[in-house]
């Protein structure tokens, strides 16, 4: 079976969240021609994160930009009753980082995007975790190790790149100051199609825009 190759150079896991975004709108500014993969998990805020991921992307540059791939990898049967699949005792601006850590999430995000990248003659994906990460699927090791099993494990030369890993979260805001973060989407308890305002990344969030000193453009419910 042959697949169609891509004319993209680079791929990019892109949630619409401010990391992602700010990522993607640096690989435009740089002439990257950029695949980008939204994985649906079907995780309670997703929907509503799609909805501002679709404003984002028709605000950025559609001649640099292939049309976004949606990769469908359901989590029910794994994560059960978790806070993330039934909206229940959501993680609120109280709680540590370690609240809101998603088992395997970027192994699960990155199995399915590198295969389509292989596939289609991508050579590099793209996401973009930062310095301050602490989750143990963020290390160095961590993605040396998935992208050499990968790739063994299907005779491809996928390379996975991390342009913010060095970063700390108010380098990566500097980074984007002049671009539309208000069209960024970062909330995992939606009120409507507005940021809660109590959650735990949505305290992560005003927190970045205070420490970069910068206006925070977004709509918050609460």
């Amino acid at each position: 079976m042959s697949f169609e190759q891509s004319p993209a150079e680079i791929g990019l896991l892109l949630s619409g969240g401010l990391d992602s975004s700010i990522l993607l709108w640096r690989l435009l500014a740089e002439g990257s021609y950029v695949q980008p993969f939204y994985v649906r998990s079907h995780l309670t805020w997703e929907s509503i994160e799609r909805q501002w991921l679709n404003r984002l992307l028709a605000e950025s540059d559609r001649d640099k930009l292939a049309p976004l791939v949606e990769l469908d990898l359901p989590l029910a049967d794994v994560y059960g009753q978790h806070w993330s699949t039934t909206g229940r005792a959501v993680p609120d601006a109280e709680t540590p980082d370690e609240a809101v850590y998603l088992p395997g999430r970027n192994a699960l995000l990155l199995v399915k995007a590198a295969l389509w990248c292989q596939l289609h003659g991508v050579e590099e994906l793209a996401l973009a975790p930062l310095k301050s990460n602490p989750f143990p699927d963020a290390t160095d090791d961590f993605f040396d190790t998935f992208e050499s099993a990968i790739n063994q494990a299907t005779g491809g030369s996928v390379h996975i790149v991390r342009p913010f890993s060095q970063l700390s979260k108010r380098q990566v805001m500097e980074l984007g100051k002049d671009y539309p973060l208000g069209l960024t989407f970062s909330c995992i308890a939606p009120a409507g199609d507005l940021h809660c305002g109590r959650c735990n990344k949505c305290a992560e969030r005003k927190a970045a825009f205070v420490a970069a000193e910068m206006a925070d453009p977004t709509g918050y419910a609460g």
